[in-house]
């Protein structure tokens, strides 16, 4: 039972308190480019997501296997591999079962593969000892908190477009101001777990 309360509070830390969009401004680039809209917003979380936890399922083991064979220096080149190869797979699929988000996404869909998000949690799960159950945990809470805070950081973009915001504050000048804000916001979730 226990493993079960830490696997969850493993989840909430990386989704709320350590959210890598807010705190460590991982995935900043779909994060500003492509939540102009909460549908492609979505999709980029999600697509993000499945990324995240895959990829971590996956580099795990192989960073498991690098040790044993004494070269776990080529950990970072071997996900970079993985992460790719599973983006190329996620596109490939979003191309064929919904060719609007293909659309919508654009550009970004391909930069899933240099998004540091994607690549900070897999090295991160590594460079901190986590076990298996525990770089899962990060890994979804991660993929979530992200898709989470692109999707509000969309909604209020929505907002802000149909605003009165003064000339000098349209477009990105106000929604770096707005991520800002929400990254003060979420600071309010440290202490929520100890």
């Amino acid at each position: 039972m226990n493993w079960i309360i830490a696997f969850l509070l493993g989840i909430i830390n990386a989704m709320l308190i350590n959210n890598v969009t807010l705190s460590r401004f991982y995935g900043i680039c779909p994060f500003l480019g492509v939540s102009k809209k909460t549908s492609s917003a979505l999709g980029m979380g999600l697509a993000v997501t499945f990324v995240i936890v895959l990829a971590s399922a996956i580099c795990w083991p192989i960073y498991e296997l690098l040790k044993l064979a004494g070269i776990p220096f080529m950990d970072t080149i071997t996900y970079i591999l993985v992460i790719a190869s599973l983006v190329q797979l996620i596109e490939m699929i979003i191309k064929k079962y919904s060719p609007s988000l293909y659309k919508a996404l654009g550009v970004y869909l391909p930069l899933i593969t240099t998004n540091c998000a994607v690549l900070g949690v897999a090295q991160g799960n590594t460079d901190q000892a986590l076990n298996f159950g525990d770089s899962m945990a990060n890994a979804i809470g991660t993929g979530v908190g992200f898709a989470v805070v692109i999707f509000v950081f969309s909604a209020i973009r929505y907002r802000l477009d149909a605003s009165n915001t003064p000339k000098a504050f349209k477009g990105i000048p106000i929604a770096l101001v707005t991520a800002a804000l929400m990254a003060m916001a979420f600071l309010g979730f440290n202490g929520m777990i100890k």
